[in-house]
């Protein structure tokens, strides 16, 4: 099969097309997941599994080449898998701070675009146990996507039946994901995003060189059009020390897991979802951070980035890129924190009817349709309009096995693109949260001194409803009055 692909062609989606020329000395385009195990990982056993299940995708034979006429898909004729999976041990001590040192130097590794933009490394001593991390390239796939392909590798089971496919106790129905309810009433609009995507390009440069334009539209187009043009005219971020001139080192942290029963039951007694209540605590973490390095962010609010699925979630395995990205807003100038988490939730539900996933969409494949030349200013003037990229996925419930070796921790960041130098990663998991952080070195050079401050705002939010009283709502004015008794 290998032989008969050799040097054939595939042309590349124009999604996939922009998220390969969005590669940035600055902002890598990789997805890179981290995978924590409770025993040693064999290698020979990881590489065997790979070559069954991973390869089992043709396109991760496949190198992405860039052309000025277009990106295409092209068989390695060369490919290694010894290559592609290396052998690594963590120096010193081998605990938390030198994996995190060892991922945030892979994050900023660039991938060899000679050869197929994926590589997995294989950490011997961790904890007792081992680690696996992986780095694939955007233009693979989306993060949905490669989390799932990443899931696929492993099993429910030590030593499980022969086919067993964790999809089919992972994902009951396509309800799982978080968005889904959003989604509803937007792909409705999907096909006609798509086709507006053409027309977005014919216009894209005449946008962005006069605002006037983009509000013309916004009054006068079409309900597609118009959000693309109330997009375009979204104000800059406000300067924090989180934006800036971005450098080539990148940081990685995370917090250890909390249990996500206990952010459910707080959710429902504060009547909101479990994203609403831990993105919130994401924007309180930012928020105790830079007042720490002295900054005045009372009042201030900064904006999101977030990836939002277009597909059904069983079918996210077929990879590309098939997604939109939605501005979320994060209340950091709020010091309350039951009141940050009423804003966070009323931006969700304002966002769930919107078509703002749609449109980016259509806006992604316009600039893989048109030169490099363009994609730059365009991508530059929506980065400037959000500080951070925020994921959330909801992950299995239930105990995984990778050759037979238990999963205990699971983390993955997207990239960040353009001049946005912060990443924000949710990822739940065998009944535990597990919250991450990715940031330009220059931007957060102690990415843990914020990573550790999201168990303390859960604990607030906590410490609020346990004290106030259940019978009736809780208000943001409570919360205040037992925040300045307490604490």
């Amino acid at each position: 099969m290998f032989e008969a692909d050799a040097g054939r062609r595939e042309a590349m989606s124009k999604v996939d097309t922009a998220w390969l020329r969005m590669e940035r000395p600055t902002n890598l385009m990789m997805i890179t997941g981290v995978m924590m195990f409770s025993g040693p990982l064999v290698p020979a056993a990881i590489k065997q599994l790979l070559g069954e299940r991973f390869l089992a995708y043709p396109r991760f034979r496949q190198k992405a080449v860039n052309t000025p006429s277009g990106a295409h898909w092209e068989t390695d004729v060369d490919f290694d898998l010894d290559w592609h999976v290396r052998v690594a041990a963590l120096p010193g001590k081998a605990d938390k701070i030198e994996l995190e040192n060892f991922v945030g130097e892979l994050a900023s590794s660039p991938l060899d675009h000679s050869k197929p933009l994926w590589q997995f490394h294989v950490i011997e001593n961790y904890r007792g146990g081992s680690v696996l991390v992986a780095r694939i390239h955007h233009c693979y796939a989306d993060g949905l996507a490669l989390v799932q392909v990443m899931l696929s590798l492993t099993d429910t089971a030590p030593h499980p039946e022969k086919e067993a496919e964790l999809v089919k106790t992972w994902l009951k129905h396509d309800g799982g994901n978080v968005w889904q309810r959003m989604l509803e009433p937007a792909q409705a609009g999907l096909g006609k995003a798509l086709k507006v995507g053409t027309k977005v390009y014919e216009k894209m440069t005449a946008m962005i060189n006069d605002p006037s334009i983009a509000a013309d539209v916004a009054r006068e187009g079409g309900e597609i059009t118009r959000e693309l043009a109330n997009a375009l005219l979204l104000s800059d971020d406000p300067q924090t020390s989180l934006k800036g001139p971005l450098g080539v080192i990148k940081r990685v942290a995370w917090a250890e897991p909390m249990p996500l029963e206990e952010v459910k039951t707080l959710g429902r007694a504060l009547g909101c979802t479990v994203n609403d209540v831990l993105l919130a605590c994401a924007s309180g973490a930012l928020r105790g951070y830079l007042r720490d390095r002295g900054e005045d962010v009372d009042g201030m609010t900064i904006r999101a980035t977030v990836p939002v699925n277009l597909r059904p979630l069983e079918h996210a395995k077929k990879l590309g890129n098939h997604f939109g990205l939605v501005f979320l807003e994060l209340p950091i100038g709020e010091a309350n924190p039951l009141r940050r988490l009423e804003r966070v939730a009323a931006c969700m539900r304002e966002l769930k009817s919107s078509r703002q996933a749609i449109v980016t969409l259509g806006l992604l494949g316009a600039l893989g349709m048109g030169p490099q030349a363009l994609q730059a200013p365009a991508l530059e003037l929506f980065s400037r309009k959000a500080t951070t990229v925020a994921t959330n996925v909801p992950g299995p419930q239930q105990p995984l096995y990778l050759t037979g070796v238990e999963v205990n921790e699971l983390m993955f960041w997207v990239p960040q693109s353009g001049s946005i130098g912060v990443g924000l990663s949710i990822l739940s998991y065998n009944g535990r949260v597990h919250f991450g952080l990715i940031g330009d070195a220059k931007r957060v050079s102690d990415p843990d001194a914020v990573t550790a401050r999201f168990a303390e705002e859960f604990e607030k939010l906590l410490l609020i409803t346990l004290m106030e009283d259940w019978e009736s709502d809780i208000a943001a004015a409570d919360a205040e009055a037992t925040l300045q008794h307490n604490l």
